[in-house]
């Protein structure tokens, strides 16, 4: 699916803002703090999850202390087979704190938006995935894993909400009620072991896409998971019940997918992530980004929506210009930013170029 159109009000900065749109790139230009990374933002909201700020939703209203916002998108299918759709988010002032979705007109549960599109973001803060907490990885490949498996956002939602209740029960004084903890490790290993299992197709099927890949100015990752999920239900199950009493003392869940990591390595060098320069750690980025891509467009038939925020940042010219051409070649819609139009000079010639400045977005 493209976004066509897309509609703001009382979103962030802008009041009322209204956006149409080409079929493949998307340029926004302007100064830091005009409100760019608020556009992307409200994209990144046609997907489930709570968008590439992880944001609490109050604080996406312009007004928070009149509490809502709206965003509708108008978006066009890419294959003559699929029909097209508008997606419509919003909260209220009333409810603030609580998601309103609709598809066509109809509600939704925010976790089903997935059915329809993928989108996937790069933003500045994610420069140091690889050299901090875990958390942050599991949350950029669980987004990659969802666009190749859209139930994966429901199983998630679910095993953590029976794991904050099995970690609640364990914490009460006195004899924790055995009959409901074993319902509740029923559906954590459910749901756990379809997580696991999204997870390991992931990382083969990139693994495979990205060994594949001919030569590239872009760093070639490789990827494995370091797994505390145990694989199968059965033996997650086992393991939970089995590890109740050290859980209760350490007041939270040490065993299962909730604790997996995602270890990444600079094939050509043999070098973690990590210990990669700021530039050398974009492109691997950038390469698990593009390779992904390639892999979506293959089961899905539609390629996911990138978000690119500040993507020339650490990118020479040359690889700059590659990185347009290759996304040119791939097909699909790309979102950047950048403080300068310059940047994007080598981006192709019909792509919607936009300028940002005080909550107002024009033409360029």
């Amino acid at each position: 699916m493209l976004v066509r159109s897309l509609t703001l009000a009382d979103f962030r900065n802008y009041s009322e803002a209204r956006i149409e749109l080409g079929a493949g790139t998307v340029v926004l230009t302007g100064e830091n703090g005009a409100g760019k990374t608020n556009i992307l933002e409200a994209v990144s909201l046609l997907a489930p999850g709570r968008g590439l700020r992880r944001a609490a939703l109050p604080e996406m209203a312009g007004d928070p202390g009149a509490g809502g916002f709206a965003m509708a998108a108008t978006l066009a299918a890419s294959r003559d087979s699929a029909p097209d759709l508008t997606i419509g988010t919003a909260t209220t002032a009333a409810t603030p704190a609580r998601r309103l979705v609709s598809v066509n007109g109809a509600a939704m549960a925010a976790s089903r938006l997935g059915e329809w599109l993928s989108v996937l973001w790069l933003t500045p803060a994610m420069d140091r995935l690889f050299a901090e907490g875990a958390g942050g990885r599991r949350r950029f490949f669980d987004r990659l894993a969802l666009a190749l498996r859209p139930g994966h956002a429901m199983h998630a939602a679910r095993y953590e909400a029976a794991m904050r209740a099995r970690n609640r029960l364990l914490g009460e004084p006195g004899q924790a009620d055995r009959g409901w903890l074993d319902a509740l490790e029923t559906q954590m290993a459910k749901h756990g072991a379809e997580i696991d299992s999204a997870r390991r197709d992931l990382v083969t099927a990139l693994g495979d896409r990205l060994e594949g890949v001919p030569t590239s100015p872009f760093a070639k990752p490789e990827l494995r998971i370091a797994s505390a999920g145990l694989g199968t239900a059965n033996d997650l199950q086992a393991a939970l019940a089995s590890g109740r009493v050290r859980d209760a003392r350490a007041g939270r869940t040490l065993t299962g997918p909730h604790r997996d990591d995602f270890i990444v390595t600079h094939a050509a060098k043999q070098q973690p992530a990590d210990r990669c320069s700021t530039g050398e750690q974009k492109a691997l980025l950038l390469s698990l980004v593009l390779a992904h891509g390639d892999l979506v467009a293959e089961r899905r038939g539609d390629r996911p929506i990138l978000l690119l925020d500040e993507i020339a940042a650490h990118l020479d010219p040359a690889r700059r210009a590659a990185l347009f051409e290759r996304l040119e070649a791939g097909g699909g819609q790309v979102w950047m930013t950048g403080t300068e139009p310059d940047l994007f000079a080598s981006v192709v010639a019909d792509a919607t170029r936009l300028k940002v400045a005080d909550g107002v977005v024009r033409e360029l």
